[in-house]
């Protein structure tokens, strides 16, 4: 269970690696998320907080970032990213989903080749190059990109600012986008594919109910089970 303050980069940073699953916004689960544990002085005001501290914890190297929790932003470790991709792939990569005939959607293959060309790429040069850009681009960019960061395809790898004349960032940071392929390289895909799906789910789930042993059925359904689960 989640003991911490946030009010720095560096307690937000080792409270992903303590506790290895981190959901940024409130949830089900009482107290699992870090918006219940930052100061209301840190939370969306002008002091800096958890908003602007996406960027710092992920150049650190060793934790996710993306919209993995019922569509929603959150944290994991690199330790446990490797399972959590896995179970929400079912253990495909995407090429193999559409080799096998499982459903994928025409704009989740356009938006994921074109991302998959780049290292790593802003989401404004990427809704450029895929159609979604400006008053007469296509709709629906969010929700894709949010279905492939949920099925562990995707992953928020840093957050850049805008620059007024005066080279002072300001405004929203915006996403910058690559797969876990790009990002960790062969030897960490082949970590993510040593378990079955089912093995990795149960191996996450063990640890968090240790956490929150009366939350069973609620950390199922954040880590995005779908079978039957007794549980409490």
């Amino acid at each position: 269970m989640i003991t911490e303050v946030f009010d720095s980069v560096e307690k937000l940073h080792e409270a992903v690696l303590k506790y290895g699953f981190l959901p940024f916004f409130e949830n089900e689960i009482k107290g699992f998320s870090i918006e219940e544990h930052t100061p209301a002085d840190r939370w969306f005001t002008s002091n800096e907080g958890p908003w602007e501290w996406k960027g710092p914890v992920l150049r650190m190297g060793d934790v996710v970032y993306g919209k993995f929790f019922n569509n929603k932003a959150g944290y994991i470790s690199l330790k446990w990213y490797s399972d959590f991709a896995n179970f929400r792939r079912d253990g495909y990569d995407f090429d193999a989903r559409i080799d096998d005939g499982l459903k994928v959607d025409g704009a989740d293959i356009n938006i994921y080749e074109e991302l998959i060309r780049h290292d790593a790429i802003l989401s404004k040069g990427l809704k450029k190059l895929t159609g979604y850009w400006g008053k007469e681009g296509k709709s629906g960019f969010e929700s894709i990109i949010t279905r492939l960061q949920m099925q562990g395809y995707v992953l928020t790898t840093d957050f850049e600012y805008e620059l007024d004349k005066k080279g002072k960032p300001y405004g929203w940071g915006i996403a910058r986008y690559s797969t876990p392929e790009q990002m960790y390289g062969k030897s960490f895909i082949k970590k993510m594919y040593k378990r079955s799906p089912q093995e990795s789910y149960e191996r996450m789930f063990r640890y968090l109910v240790k956490q929150y042993p009366d939350d069973g059925r609620k950390i199922a359904k954040l880590l995005g089970y779908k079978g039957k689960t007794e549980k409490k």
